[in-house]
């Protein structure tokens, strides 16, 4: 299920970005996209959805952008899983 709701934003913003509202409005899911799962609020898959792209395709933006798809908060969560592996 989608929901959908409206949002408004200034002209201008697209006249400085040279750009339309539907090419705005997908950089905004994917900026979201991206910074719900950085901060560990979305999965890969929740966030692929957020930003209409699938699963692959995210994962290669966010190598664009140089966030890990791996989350550890410290070196050693890495290393025991390496071990348990």
């Amino acid at each position: 299920m989608k929901i959908k709701k409206t949002i408004e934003f200034p002209e201008e913003v697209l006249l400085s970005l040279r750009t339309d509202e539907n090419e705005f409005i997908d950089e905004m899911k994917k900026t979201m996209a991206i910074k719900y799962f950085a901060n560990k609020k979305l999965s890969i898959g929740q966030s692929a959805e957020l930003a209409d792209m699938s699963e692959e395709d995210f994962i290669k933006l966010l190598g664009k952008e140089k966030i890990s798809i791996f989350r550890y908060d410290n070196i050693e969560e890495l290393k025991e899983d390496v071990n348990n592996a």
